[in-house]
């Protein structure tokens, strides 16, 4: 038997590809500050105003022991601590400390960094026509997930 012929370009393959060797990219150049992808989303987010441990957890698309084991690591590094809300007390935020705040500059610089990268290696006229492909994509037809009973690995949500 040979293999079935493709009708269509791969496009799992190519966008599979792509996010994994981003990450690859973007988590090397993000260990130059000392943090992880995950514990810089935190960080940025929680900079944004008061939000919950939960909250924050939505935003990076992470279960609740990565986020517990995520926050651990901000707090024993001095950049982040758990504190009551001013909102409600029964709720507890994620407070960038000032290290944090400095670090979380650091670390968009690094991020912003790694993006530009990636778009400068298509021309300019390129990258604006990729750029609004990617968005209407992730606004339309691949803005939300269908259900299946087969679960499929759940890529990390997009950040606001």
């Amino acid at each position: 038997m040979s293999t079935p012929l493709r009708a269509e370009p791969d496009v799992s393959f190519l966008l599979n590809h792509a996010a994994h060797v981003l990450r690859t990219r973007m988590a090397a150049a993000l260990a130059e500050a000392g943090l992880t992808a995950r514990m810089h989303c935190v960080l940025t987010h929680a900079m944004d105003g008061e939000r919950t441990q939960a909250e924050l957890a939505e935003i990076g698309d992470m279960d609740k022991t990565t986020m517990v084991v995520t926050v651990d690591a901000l707090e024993r590094a001095g950049l982040a601590e758990r504190r009551p809300s001013d909102r409600d007390r029964r709720a507890r935020i994620i407070a960038v400390t000032d290290a944090g705040a400095e670090l979380a500059v650091r670390s968009q610089e690094i991020a912003d960094r790694v993006h530009a990268e990636v778009l400068d290696a298509l021309p300019p006229d390129e990258r604006e026509v990729f750029l609004r492909a990617m968005n209407r994509l992730v606004e339309g037809h691949l803005a939300r997930p269908v259900e299946t009973s087969v679960p499929a690995r759940r890529a990390r949500q997009r950040e606001h």
